[in-house]
C-alpha cells in the first residue's frame, strides 16, 4: 500500500491528523528514523520525506517553529529553509538522477497547502513523462519504491554530507 497514493484517501488523511495537532510539530517531537522520516535537523528547520509523495524523493524543508507563512519567519529561518533544500537537490540528484526539480512554498489554502497552519517548502524530483495514465485517469500514484526504501537511500547519501 506503500506505493498508491489517492488525493481522496491524503484529504481524509489530512483532515483527521489535524484533529490531533500540527503534523510538523508533533513528527519533530519523535526519535528520527523511518516512522516520522526526517532524514536532517539543522538549526532552525528539518528535513522530512513527504508522507504521501508526488514522486519518489519528494522532500519538504519545515522550521521548527510554528508559523502559517513564511514572512512570520525569521530572515535565518527562511534562508536555512532554501539553503537545506539546495542541499536536498543533491542529495536527490545523487541518488535518482532526476531530470529537473518543482521547488514550492503552497501558503493557504486558496494556493494548494495540503497543511496550511505550518509553512513548509516542498522540493520534488521530476522526470519526463513522469505523469503517466494512472495519474490522469486513475487519479492514481504509482511509486517505484516504499517510503522506508527511499527514506533508507535518502539518509545513507545525506550523512556523507557535513551542513
Amino acid at each position: 500500500m506503500d506505493y498508491l497514493f489517492s488525493p481522496w484517501r491524503m484529504e481524509y488523511i489530512e483532515n483527521h491528523l489535524k484533529d490531533e495537532g500540527c503534523v510538523f510539530c508533533l513528527e519533530q517531537e519523535k526519535k528520527d528514523g523511518p516512522d516520522n522520516l526526517i532524514v536532517h535537523r539543522g538549526h532552525k528547520v528539518y528535513v522530512i520525506l513527504n508522507r504521501y509523495p508526488y514522486t519518489s524523493g519528494h522532500i519538504m524543508t519545515v522550521p521548527y517553529i510554528h508559523r502559517s507563512t513564511l514572512e512570520d519567519l525569521d530572515p535565518l529561518t527562511r534562508a536555512e529553509m532554501f539553503e537545506l533544500a539546495s542541499l536536498g537537490m543533491g542529495v536527490l540528484r545523487r541518488i535518482y538522477h532526476p531530470q529537473g526539480f518543482n521547488v514550492g512554498v503552497n501558503i493557504g489554502e486558496a494556493a494548494g497547502a495540503g497543511i496550511t497552519e505550518h509553512v513548509h517548502l516542498h522540493v520534488v524530483p521530476r522526470w519526463m513523462g513522469d505523469t503517466n495514465f494512472m495519474t490522469s485517469l486513475g487519479k492514481t500514484r504509482v511509486l517505484p519504491e516504499s517510503l522506508k526504501e527511499t527514506y533508507k537511500r535518502i539518509i545513507a547519501e545525506w550523512t556523507k554530507y557535513k551542513t
